[in-house]
């Protein structure tokens, strides 16, 4: 974790300093209190529910070496700070000191930084390259979601001193964002995974999405440059429809040379002959630009998971990672929870935990492999509201109900309101039946229900945003 003096802290961050032993060490970040250990840096954020600059007292009692607020100490609190020796600061904006901090502290360590964002696919992308890397590098990646401006400063100043590579997420829900978070990283390595609609409601189209994700280049040195080693790629999906409009306008600006992926032969990384075993994990080939090939399987389900796979995979080889290892990692996966995770019931029917978070596009995905897999019993696809759709949201959720008459599962529940309605309705229009659609309006009306009514033959897809809490519905019935 970052260790720094008080003393630089106002030259690397331009916070104001009020008091403070300036030759105090600090050792690590916090921006909740109860988390404060000895020597501590506690930044303050200010909210609507909770002040944070209101716990400056007790993060000092605690063994803060210094606190980070956004409003002006009182004399209590000075006079507290002195007889602590903890330095006091202000500043303007919190989210901006963290990411100086994390960018200086960054920049100390010089070591290798892979970042990927994208609307679907990017904790996979992440979780697999992270295991790949780790039988070579001591690697240090983003835990869960903690992927925006607060959580991946934050990400980058826990790194222990020594690490070799860091693989951040990047996500982001408005322009300029992923900017600043590329800015603060200064990534080698970057992948696109796809531009879907997630957060269409807050950018307006999928043009301004691309042009959001394309910020990652921001902080990316020109290819031509030896940057600590190694020269800068962009990973991109070739199937993308707007993987040309990224190359042209913000790759080749930038000078940044791309990795495309995908099934076409032209792809530097291509997969084909992909299948499915009898619980989801994929076989396929695998061919590299030099014309390399073996045939590989992962631990992971669904046909989305291989390209995800190949992102990983492009990474791995710019970073030396043998090609023998990446077959073997592929085959022994284990990555973050909830993303088409296929449990067991108590009844002992099959349930593919998809519930994390949803968009159109993962939707889709979650219902194709409700199609492949075998099934003896009852397909059920239970659907969750999506969220940060904006106007788009009605027109979407109806897409989705859509094709999910389409995948024809026995049953289709939709949970939410509104939405949940306009998905319902266009799965009736489009084939189903009216007893194979039903709406239930919340998670706790879905259990009370249906948690007990499945049996050992059937096979359940529970997927939706994570407002709808879905989670709760699967930790019920897998009890």
């Amino acid at each position: 974790m970052i260790e720094i003096a008080v003393r630089y802290l106002e030259k690397v961050t331009g916070a104001t300093p009020w008091t403070g032993n300036a030759d105090r060490v600090c050792r690590g970040v916090v921006i909740d209190s109860r988390k404060v250990t000895a020597d501590s840096i506690f930044v303050a954020f200010p909210g609507e529910r909770v002040n944070g600059n209101a716990f400056a007292s007790a993060a000092i009692e605690a063994g803060a070496s210094a606190v980070i607020l956004t409003e002006d100490p009182d004399r209590d609190l000075i006079r507290l700070a002195d007889e602590h020796e903890c330095a006091v600061f202000t500043c303007t904006d919190p989210e901006e000191f963290l990411l100086l901090l994390a960018q200086g502290y960054r920049a100390r360590m010089r070591c290798t930084v892979v970042a990927v964002t994208g609307s679907i696919g990017k904790t996979t992308t992440k979780d697999v390259l992270a295991n790949l890397l780790a039988t070579r590098y001591r690697v240090h990646v983003t835990e869960g979601n903690l992927n925006n401006l607060i959580g991946m400063p934050l990400t980058i100043l826990s790194a222990p001193r020594d690490t070799e590579v860091m693989v951040l997420e990047m996500g982001m829900d408005g322009p300029g964002q992923i900017e600043r978070l590329s800015k603060c990283a200064q990534p080698t390595y970057a992948v696109i995974t796809k531009i879907g609609t997630s957060h269409v409601g807050r950018l307006g189209s999928r043009e301004n999405i691309a042009r959001a994700k394309a910020e990652v280049l921001t902080g990316m040195p020109p290819s031509r440059e030896n940057f600590e080693g190694h020269h800068a790629r962009l990973v991109l999906n070739g199937e993308d429809d707007f993987t040309p409009f990224i190359i042209e306008h913000f790759a080749k600006p930038a000078g940044v040379e791309v990795l495309l992926c995908g099934t076409s032969a032209d792809d530097d990384i291509s997969v084909s002959r992909v299948e499915l075993d009898e619980e989801g994990h994929p076989e396929f080939d695998i061919t590299f630009a030099d014309g390399a090939s073996f045939h590989s399987r992962l631990s992971l389900t669904g046909r989305q998971s291989v390209v995800n796979a190949l992102f990983a995979a492009a990474v791995a080889v710019e970073l030396g990672i043998p090609r023998f290892e990446i077959n073997e990692v592929f085959a022994n996966l284990t990555i973050t929870g909830r993303r088409q995770e296929i449990r067991r019931a108590a009844s002992g029917a099959r349930v593919i935990d998809d519930s994390y978070n949803a968009s159109p596009e993962s939707m889709a995905a979650g219902l194709s492999l409700l199609a492949q897999l075998p099934c003896t019993g009852s397909r059920v696809a239970i659907l969750g509201e999506m969220g940060e759709l904006g106007d788009e949201g009605p027109r979407l959720h109806e897409l989705t109900g859509a094709y999910a008459a389409a995948i024809r599962p026995d049953l289709l529940i939709c949970v939410g309101g509104e939405n949940a309605a306009a998905m319902a309705g266009a799965a009736r229009l489009m084939g189903l039946s009216e007893d194979a659609v039903i709406q239930v309006p919340s998670c706790e009306r879905l259990i009370a229900r249906y948690a007990t009514v499945f049996g050992p033959r059937d096979l359940l897809l529970v997927k939706a945003s994570r407002f709808v809490g879905l989670d709760r519905f699967v930790e019920e019935v897998c009890a």
